[in-house]
């Protein structure tokens, strides 16, 4: 290791970071000042990657969790040769610029996750190596290794703080994840004051507790920051790693270094002689020959390792097509023409809640995409998402693919959003839709990063019953539907279910909810044909049953209430349209001519039914219509009798419009 230019490099990171938060009066200078020596073993020695490969299938993957640090990763990133350009450093949080005040996922060449709320990166980081493991699992072969890299996370005290983070901490340790690699920037001091105001553990013991190995260094000694790098990198000892690095927060700039002060933009005041103490010229955004000619001296021996690597991926994929196609389909997204054929048509008089025809269909989609994995949060009883015959996933059996989250919903969206990251597996993670909060701020940053997770939440409704309101999720469906770029499918009976799941395999730029039914639906094969069902699903709403005369009104509704519509139409007569709406964001996504056949503006009796608060349904009903719903919480009895009580009915429905 080059000391000496290395030091250089880091003292020029440092001064980028300086002049980019002073540029823009705002940021935080502390992580990437106090953590710079770590970034220079990282990127400069440690790390295996190759910047003209950026998604390299056996690159290193480092996580920056602690994301309002994000000119560390900026400055590396444009240090070490990716597409982040010295224009792009002094862009920093400017309007439409790659280097925005978070790292964002897909916005910004070598960004790996979308990291800013505090513990997520960590939870991703696990994701990210349950994604690796799987992978070495399934595709490493005697004669061939292709996936032997490990995951690189950097936290702080709020990242370790969070519940999502000492959750996933727990569920890495106790699946033995040792190619993960957690970097601790232990400096002492939170946003509001010294670390020791909010925390007292004993870091290495905690760690430890948890069947993790725990070392504490140095964080300024490059030479002990790349001794127990490489020392985690080489022990695959069925223990995950952190590295316990103690720094200086500010580094550099004396007026704040280890103190709160130091965390924010406030020593960006000091920068000009911050500057001169670090041995910087005047010009600003400088990084010198020699950085340039270190980090292009390391991508040339960088590149002859991905060469290696694509020589031996190159003779894999000879002796394995079967194994190559499977992993470029997985990464493809790739989804049979023909899933909705491989997912066989229900029985006429096949009868059950929506959550058991749930679990017939995500095991039909399995067998048609070997890509498929899933998991719960201690449900899989109640969830019936488990994959039969597919075997789980553990230490011992990490191709398995049903994953056992333990009760850590929060830890369960996090991971799944790491192993959607990777791309190289379909994500889907399960609990009751109650519990949908737990993992809310997952499911957003899902949202926001595009990412094709699925959830699968049962029990959607006062339906649950005699558990009472503390289960009886009224709100949770509207509340997931307002999250920008989340679809929430609430399917009526069973092919509706397999629309669902079909609808939400063939997305790739989100992720999708599937909100299931713990009380049985009526089927409604009388009704529509599968073929209507599940295409209906696609269209996010549908007519479900058309009017035999001329239109008088429209009736909508959505999961198990749909039954209730229909009833309602039956006795009405046959002046009245029945339209299921499974999802409203595939709905609204449609085309103005199709929205106009659905609910033609003409007829304005509408009215819509849903066992929930009632808000979003009004763009449907408009001024002249009505909704049915709960805006209030419910009550424990048996379903069907909080139900009536609570007016979700047939009656309810004919009453509205007569």
């Amino acid at each position: 290791m080059n000391i000496e230019a290395l030091s250089r490099a880091a003292a020029e990171a440092r001064g980028l970071s300086i002049d980019a938060v002073h540029a823009c009066s705002s940021g935080h200078l502390g992580l990437p000042l106090g953590c710079a020596d770590i970034g220079a073993v990282l990127f400069g020695e440690a790390l295996s990657y190759h910047p003209a490969a950026p998604k390299w299938l056996n690159r290193d993957r480092f996580i920056l969790s602690a994301g309002h640090g994000s000119m560390f990763i900026y400055g590396w990133l444009h240090l070490s040769g990716f597409k982040v350009s010295i224009d792009d450093v002094a862009a920093f949080r400017k309007l439409h610029s790659i280097t925005p005040g978070h790292p964002e996922f897909e916005e910004t060449e070598g960004v790996e996750a979308t990291t800013g709320p505090l513990g997520q990166g960590v939870g991703n980081a696990v994701g990210y190596a349950l994604s690796g493991k799987r992978a070495a699992a399934k595709f490493n072969t005697a004669e061939h290794s292709i996936f032997d890299h490990h995951i690189i996370a950097l936290a702080g005290d709020g990242c370790l703080q969070e519940g999502v983070a000492q959750e996933a901490i727990a569920f890495a340790g106790h699946n033995q994840l040792d190619n993960l690699i957690l970097i601790y920037d232990s400096n002492d001091v939170t946003l509001d004051a010294m670390a020791d105001v909010s925390q007292g553990w004993d870091t290495e013991k905690y760690f430890q507790s948890l069947n993790w190995d725990a070392v504490t260094i140095d964080g300024h000694d490059m030479a002990a920051v790349l001794k127990a790098v490489q020392n985690a990198k080489s022990d695959d000892n069925g223990k995950p790693k952190v590295i316990i690095a103690k720094t200086t927060i500010g580094k550099g700039i004396p007026e704040v270094a280890g103190t709160a002060a130091g965390h924010g933009e406030g020593g960006a005041k000091f920068a000009e002689a911050a500057r001169k103490g670090l041995g910087l010229p005047e010009e600003h955004f400088f990084v010198s020959e020699e950085t340039k000619s270190y980090f292009k001296d390391h991508s040339e021996k960088l590149h002859e390792e991905f060469a290696q690597w694509e020589k031996t991926f190159a003779a894999w994929s000879a002796a394995n097509p079967e194994l190559a196609q499977e992993l470029q389909d997985g990464i493809a997204k790739a989804v049979p023409s023909d899933l909705s054929d491989q997912i066989p048509a229900f029985a006429d008089d096949y009868k059950d809640a929506t959550r058991g025809s749930g679990g017939v269909v995500i095991n039909a989609v399995a067998k048609a995409m070997p890509s498929l994995i899933t998991g719960s949060a201690d449900l899989y009883g109640s969830t019936k998402n488990y994959l039969k015959e597919e075997g789980d996933f553990s230490a011992e059996n990490p191709a398995g693919r049903n994953i056992w989250f333990g009760i850590r919903e929060h830890a369960m969206g996090a991971i799944c959003n790491g192993i959607a990251y990777d791309g190289l597996f379909r994500a889907s993670g399960a609990t009751f839709l109650v519990f949908a909060d737990y993992l809310r701020p997952s499911i957003r940053i899902a949202g926001l990063a595009k990412l094709p997770v699925t959830y699968v939440f049962t029990h959607d409704s006062v339906g649950v019953g005699e558990d009472g309101p503390t289960h009886q999720p009224v709100e949770t469906v509207s509340g997931l539907r307002v999250i920008p770029n989340v679809d929430v499918i609430r399917p009526a009976d069973q092919e509706e279910v397999a629309g669902a799941w079909i609808a939400s395999m063939t997305r790739t730029d989100g992720p999708t909810v599937l909100s299931f039914s713990r009380q049985g639906v009526r089927p409604l094969n009388d009704v529509a044909s599968v073929e209507t069902r599940r295409e209906g699903v696609r269209h996010g709403a549908y007519i479900l049953k058309k009017e035999e005369s001329a239109l008088e009104c429209i009736i909508m509704a959505t999961g198990s209430e749909v039954g209730h519509a229909l009833e309602a139409a039956e006795k009405i007569g046959s002046g009245a349209r029945v339209v299921s709406v499974p999802c409203m964001e595939r709905f609204d996504r449609q085309t103005a001519a199709y929205k106009e056949e659905v609910l033609p503006a003409s007829c304005t009796q509408r009215v819509a039914i849903e066992a929930g608060v009632t808000g979003l349904w009004h763009k449907y009903t408009g001024l002249e219509g009505s909704v049915i719903g709960i805006d209030r919480f419910g009550m424990s009895a048996p379903g069907n009798i909080v139900m009536d009580e609570l007016g979700i009915n047939a009656d309810s429905i004919v009453n509205a419009l007569s």
